[in-house]
């Protein structure tokens, strides 16, 4: 399983970096022989000014199938990566039950 992460307005510490593996990796774990990549952007929306602005926009590629795309903003960019992870979860469990009874 193949994590790339794209940032824009921020930089990539170690910290975060370490954050999103762990997250997405737990998370996505138990689908990796079924994903083809997952890609990662990062982004602080309003720069220094504050607010609800730190983005976090997760793209998993699935073969055969549209790509699952979530997104989250949040003030704290470690709490929209969270929230980016749970959804991809949810929406791939979705996404390959509907699979499975389409068999």
């Amino acid at each position: 399983m193949t994590i790339t992460i794209h940032t824009h307005g921020l930089d990539l510490t170690d910290g975060i970096h370490e954050h999103v593996h762990r997250r997405l990796r737990y998370a996505l774990g138990r689908f990796s022989d079924k994903l083809t990549r997952i890609v990662v952007r990062l982004s602080d929306e309003n720069g220094p000014r504050g607010g609800v602005d730190k983005r976090c926009l997760v793209t998993v590629g699935v073969p055969g199938q549209p790509d699952v795309v979530v997104k989250a903003s949040k003030s704290d960019l470690f709490v929209a990566v969270d929230r980016a992870a749970n959804g991809a979860w949810r929406s791939l469990v979705k996404r390959l039950k509907r699979l499975r009874g389409h068999r």
